[in-house]
């Protein structure tokens, strides 16, 4: 077929229309096509080295052909420019930019020319087409849409949203649910990308978000605020834990998504193939949340470590297998749901823990101290946790253990330090083996056990120290495949705080000359930040333990007029 420049312009704009239509865009977007593809293809008809324009009227449809010279001072392209001289012979007031018109005659499109007029137009539609939907949906990610499967290809879905394809990778969907072509889907949009081939848009049915959303559509709470959701775990397909808590202390989370007798939880469960959803109540307390995740297991004990983020929790020994759950099911999703690191003990394993702890304890008493196991024991018992404890504690308190006296105290502490010495002077020597220099040594929090342990690291300056982080001591975690692993650090194993770690590293860095001392963070005592925990707590002065010259004083610092009396002083206490 051949198309003219003359052809039907009421059939043009119609034309126009209709695809517009059809592609959800803007008509003049598909008239700026056609026109430049009537240009292309006028321009392998008259010459590409010709400034050939083609102009359209939205309203007439009448087409206009023409060819521009433009104005310029210096000519370039003879085709497409003229100089001032030239274009003042034509026009007396033309001037530099000036572009004059010469209206072409029509001409019959060729095979090959409307070949190629198609193929711009459906190249420039189809980028109108991929602009509109990634405008349309790249806000829109959070969001549940409805569409219809339209194909599956090697496990991923392609959905036909009405207006634009999406796609539900294999990832992302339901384990051992098949959508089948026609069927009609619900997802949730997590991601829009503008890529070469155009925007792609990802749902997710199993993304935790979705489990989420799903909820606030189903529960009127949700949706108006209040019930808050802020977290959820999922094992896509078989189970899932999502905590809820409320800002109206007359409405319970729980049962307000449950619905009466369960009808809006069975809703979600019904949208996620069956999949089974505890609702856990959130609170602020680590050990109250995390016991509640681990439902419906009961738990004992809990042991916290805030600064890693783990728990211990003991389990009574029947409720081990409910608390770890088929694969560790139960004990992941509490993870994941809580972001603590879980460790699940049963009663009689911590038993044994404590007396295994007890037991090697006892060992090292006897080793370092050269004193028979029941010493050993006693001095365990007392809870003396190592031999630094026992060398530098005040000797009353282990001539107050039952069988002990002065002089066995003495005794114990001199073979306890002996033995410190001992292990510094061989600590010292590796040090030096190793490497580490002695300024290292220097910085403040550093101790021998550390710069052997930094040795074995290859840190053996204050240079190697100060380039490290508080990480790089202390240890970190890392999400791998939905769990947390954690990755050790140089100083695993010493008990050493991030406040710590980090001050290390800073002080490394003053020695360094990187810093100065005026860079260093403030520290407060322990007593220092008691004394202004104290001052801060209500603005107000403790004056019922002062006597009455240190009324005088205060009442002087604050400009009162006091005189001194002891019914004064009476009627200020009051």
């Amino acid at each position: 077929m051949s198309i003219g420049v003359s052809a039907n312009r009421l059939e043009l704009l119609q034309i126009a229309r209709a695809l517009a239509a059809e592609k959800s865009i803007e008509e003049t977007i598909v008239l700026e096509a056609i026109e430049e593809a009537i240009q292309k293809a006028a321009r392998s008809r008259y010459g590409a080295e010709n400034d050939i324009r083609a102009s359209i009227d939205p309203k007439t449809g009448v087409l206009t052909l023409t060819r521009c010279m433009t104005v310029v001072e210096e000519v370039e392209n003879e085709n497409q420019e003229m100089t001032l001289a030239d274009a003042q012979r034509i026009d007396p007031d033309a001037e530099i930019g000036t572009v004059f018109t010469d209206e072409l005659p029509p001409f019959e499109f060729g095979r090959v020319a409307s070949q190629t007029a198609k193929q711009v137009i459906t190249q420039k539609v189809r980028e109108a087409e991929r602009t509109r939907q990634f405008d349309e949906y790249k806000d829109r990610i959070g969001e549940i849409v409805n569409g219809l499967v339209k194909r599956v290809e090697y496990g991923n879905v392609i959905v036909d949203l009405g207006r634009a394809e999406a796609i539900i990778r294999r990832a992302d969907g339901i384990p051992r649910e098949n959508l089948q072509n026609g069927e009609r889907v619900r997802a949730f949009i997590y991601d829009v990308r503008e890529e070469v081939r155009g925007p792609q848009i990802f749902l997710s049915r199993a993304h935790p978000d979705f489990m989420a959303a799903l909820f606030s559509q189903e529960v009127p709470e949700v949706y108006e605020g209040i019930i808050e959701i802020p977290s959820v775990a999922r094992d896509p397909g078989s189970r899932a834990k999502i905590a809820v808590i409320s800002n109206d202390g007359s409405i319970d989370p729980v049962g307000a998504c449950v619905g009466m007798r369960g009808s809006r939880v069975q809703a979600v469960v019904s949208e996620l193939a069956g999949e089974k959803i505890d609702i856990i109540p959130w609170s602020d307390e680590p050990a109250t949340f995390i016991v509640n995740a681990l439902q419906p297991a009961e738990v004992a004990k809990v042991v916290l470590d805030e600064e890693d983020r783990r728990i211990e929790v003991v389990v009574p020994d029947e409720q081990l297998s409910l608390a770890i759950g088929r694969r560790g099911q139960n004990v992941r999703l509490a993870s994941q749901l809580t972001g603590w690191s879980i460790d699940i003990l049963t009663e009689e394993e911590e038993s044994e823990r404590r007396q295994k702890e007890f037991a090697e304890r006892t060992q090292s008493f006897m080793t370092a101290l050269d004193v028979d196991e029941v010493i050993a024991q006693l001095l365990a018992t007392e809870g003396f946790t190592d031999v630094e404890d026992i060398a530098f504690v005040d000797p009353s308190e282990i001539g107050a253990i039952e069988g002990f006296d002065e002089d066995t105290a003495s005794e114990i502490q001199d073979r306890a330090r002996d033995y410190l010495e001992r292990i510094a002077a061989e600590q010292d020597a590796k040090r030096v083996e190793l490497g580490v220099e002695d300024g290292v040594l220097e910085i403040e929090g550093v101790d021998l056990a550390m710069a052997v342990k930094f040795g074995e690291n290859e840190v053996c300056t204050v240079e190697d120290l100060a380039g490290l982080v508080g990480d790089d001591l202390r240890g970190w975690f890392e999400t791998r495949d939905g769990e947390r692993v954690r990755e050790p650090g140089i100083l695993e194993g010493m008990e050493l705080s991030a406040e710590d770690a980090d001050m290390m590293i800073m002080r490394a860095r003053v020695v360094a000359g990187w810093i100065s001392e005026d860079d260093l963070p403030v520290v407060e005592t322990e007593d220092e930040a008691a004394e202004t925990e104290d001052t801060e707590a209500d603005g107000e002065i403790d004056i019922a333990d002062m006597d009455l010259a240190q009324l005088e004083a205060e009442a002087e610092a604050l400009g009162i007029d006091f005189e001194g009396s002891l019914d004064d002083a009476d009627d200020a206490q009051a």
